[in-house]
C-alpha cells in the first residue's frame, strides 16, 4: 500500500526568506502561493511544502518542525564545509558538537543536523552499509575506526 513519503510541512515566519534558505540548500521551487511554498526534493516523487504563519514561532520538539533529507555517505561527509559555504551551520546533537557527522550504530544512520532561518530543525542523513550494533552514539570517524578494528 504505501510506497514513500510525498509530502512534509514546516511552519515558517517570512516566505521569502525561506523560499531563499531552501533553494540555497537546492531544492526546487514547484508552486509558490501567497503565504506558501511547495519545493520539490525528488521531482515528482516528494516535496517538502512551507507555510507562513504564527505557528513557526511554537516550540520545538522532535516530534514536529524537523525533516530528514536522505544524502549519500559522500556528501554527508562533506556537509559541515558545504553547509559553511551556505552561510549555515552545523548544530550540536545528541551532545555531540557539531564537528562531523554522528552515527547511531543500532540504526546503522549517520546525520548532521542545522536549522533553517525559523528554527525548524533539518537533517542530512543516510543509511550505514553495516548491521545495527549495540553501540553508543559516536562521530563517524570513530565509527569508520570501529568498523576497521573489529575486521
Amino acid at each position: 500500500m504505501i510506497k514513500g513519503l510525498y509530502e512534509a510541512h514546516l511552519p515558517v515566519s517570512n516566505i521569502c526568506k525561506s523560499i531563499e534558505f531552501y533553494r540555497g540548500l537546492g531544492l526546487d521551487l514547484a508552486i509558490k502561493y501567497e503565504k506558501a511554498a511547495f519545493f520539490w526534493i525528488v521531482k515528482n516523487e516528494s516535496w517538502l511544502g512551507l507555510w507562513e504563519c504564527e505557528q513557526a514561532q511554537i516550540t520545538y520538539h522532535p516530534s514536529i518542525r524537523h525533516i530528514a533529507f536522505r544524502v549519500d555517505l559522500g556528501d554527508l561527509k562533506n556537509a559541515k564545509t558545504w553547509l559553511e559555504k551556505c552561510g549555515i551551520e552545523m548544530r550540536e546533537e545528541f551532545g555531540f558538537k557539531p564537528l562531523e557527522p554522528i552515527v547511531m550504530p543500532d540504526q546503522t544512520h549517520a546525520m548532521v543536523y542545522f536549522h533553517d532561518p525559523d528554527g525548524n530543525s533539518l537533517e542530512f542523513i543516510c543509511k550505514l552499509s553495516s548491521e545495527p550494533e549495540d553501540k553508543p552514539k559516536m562521530y563517524l570517524s570513530d565509527w569508520e575506526k570501529y568498523l576497521n578494528n573489529k575486521n
